[in-house]
């Protein structure tokens, strides 16, 4: 990801160079100082990215960060200061809260449910189910709430869900193709495989040679009977419709990561203010 030129379609796509509302009243010559105040509580992400918004607008301003990426914020907190050319704070305002208000609703939520994991031995992942160009940040912002990346993209694994596997043949033939192209292609990537029903994972045993198995809609029972029948011969991880309060329960099976699409695609964005001091 290029995040200078993200910033760059960003700004562009919301000022177009141009900002007639702090043109038409506020002078050039105008320097003011403004801060970031916390209006929500929960785990802050994107601080980094804030501040490059407002550096790509005008490097002279100058901004103080008072809290880490993973930190706990609450209420009334002051997140950042911002002092120089009150146009270039305006300029920037919208975009620079947009990435810090999305990121830091993700990592909240996904330490939401890392806190239902505690004790469990149990990984929260989260899935591709993100927003175009914006994954990269997303991706990082459930880093930063205590869980773990999954996939980046098509391009990092093999993941064998049920669409390879109906087109591809059937799962032995879908497994079999890909250690195949792996040999051929790169040795290095992991192959996962999803599987619907325990006759699918019996059949995943048998062919072997995958390294996890997902176990999709799997309910908490069937669950537990699949991670028996597995015994920590590959990786496991359950998938489809887990929510926090459902969450701990899959978790006390014993499988070994749990995906949940729900921390990129349903979360609520962290409220913050950026007033003028």
């Amino acid at each position: 990801m290029d995040v200078k030129e993200f910033i760059r379609h960003a700004l562009q796509e919301d000022t177009a160079n141009c900002d007639h509302s702090s043109l038409c009243c506020i002078p050039s010559t105008k320097n003011a100082y403004a801060k970031v105040v916390a209006k929500q509580e929960g785990i802050i992400s994107g601080t980094s990215y804030f501040t490059a918004v407002f550096h790509q607008v005008n490097p002279d301003l100058q901004i103080e960060c008072r809290k880490k990426d993973g930190e706990r914020i609450f209420v009334g907190d002051d997140i950042f200061f911002i002092r120089g050319q009150a146009q270039s704070i305006l300029l920037g305002e919208r975009v620079a809260l947009n990435i810090l208000q999305r990121m830091s609703g993700i990592s909240t939520l996904t330490s939401q449910y890392v806190d239902c994991l505690k004790d469990t031995g149990t990984r929260i992942l989260d899935t591709r189910k993100t927003t175009p160009n914006f994954r990269f940040f997303e991706k990082e912002a459930v880093r930063a709430g205590g869980g773990f990346n999954h996939r980046m993209g098509l391009y990092d694994m093999i993941m064998l869900k049920d669409n390879h596997i109906d087109f591809g043949g059937g799962i032995s033939a879908a497994i079999n193709k890909a250690n195949e192209y792996r040999n051929r292609v790169n040795p290095a990537l992991a192959i996962e495989v999803e599987c619907r029903t325990l006759k699918e994972v019996e059949e995943v045993l048998h062919t072997g040679h995958v390294n996890r198995i997902m176990l999709d809609n799997f309910s908490p029972t069937l669950l537990s009977e699949a991670i028996g029948l597995i015994s920590r011969q590959y990786e496991t991880e359950a998938s489809g419709g887990i929510t926090l309060e459902t969450i701990r329960q899959y978790a006390l099976t014993g499988v070994d990561f749990i995906s949940v699409g729900a921390l990129t695609h349903s979360y609520s964005s962290l409220d913050f203010s950026l007033k003028a001091s």
